[in-house]
């Protein structure tokens, strides 16, 4: 899958996605630090990226526009964690969330498991 790491997150997430064979981008790497959520939206969505972020405006601006994508894995709740073990939940969990982020969706994740909810959002 291809991702864009979001600037809340460190750029090792992106890294260490990458060496798991995933072409992931953190928004650094793209001269977009500091740029609205809704343009980091756009990038995600031209460039065909699930966005990690754990900023949880992402999901009202994709209800707002009732939008189809880009779809966005939140891990606001596992924060605590090192980019390592963050990467490695996600990863242990992307042969099923996958089907789901390729349609568009939201799936957050939280200390006890993993909420998905399709896109357009009502």
């Amino acid at each position: 899958m291809n991702f864009l790491v979001d600037e809340n997150l460190s750029p090792r997430i992106a890294d260490l996605l990458t060496k798991a064979g995933h072409d992931s981008a953190h928004v650094r790497d793209l001269q977009a630090t500091s740029a609205p959520d809704s343009m980091i939206m756009n990038i995600a969505r031209a460039d065909g990226r699930v966005i990690i972020s754990a900023d949880t405006d992402f999901g009202a601006l994709l209800a707002q526009a009732r939008a189809t994508e880009p779809s966005i894995i939140l891990v606001r709740e596992l924060l605590e964690l090192r980019p390592p073990e963050l990467v490695n939940i996600v990863l242990n969990h992307l042969d099923v969330l996958e089907p789901h982020l390729r349609a568009g969706a939201i799936a957050a994740f939280t200390t006890s498991g993993i909420r998905v909810r399709t896109l357009p959002l009502r």
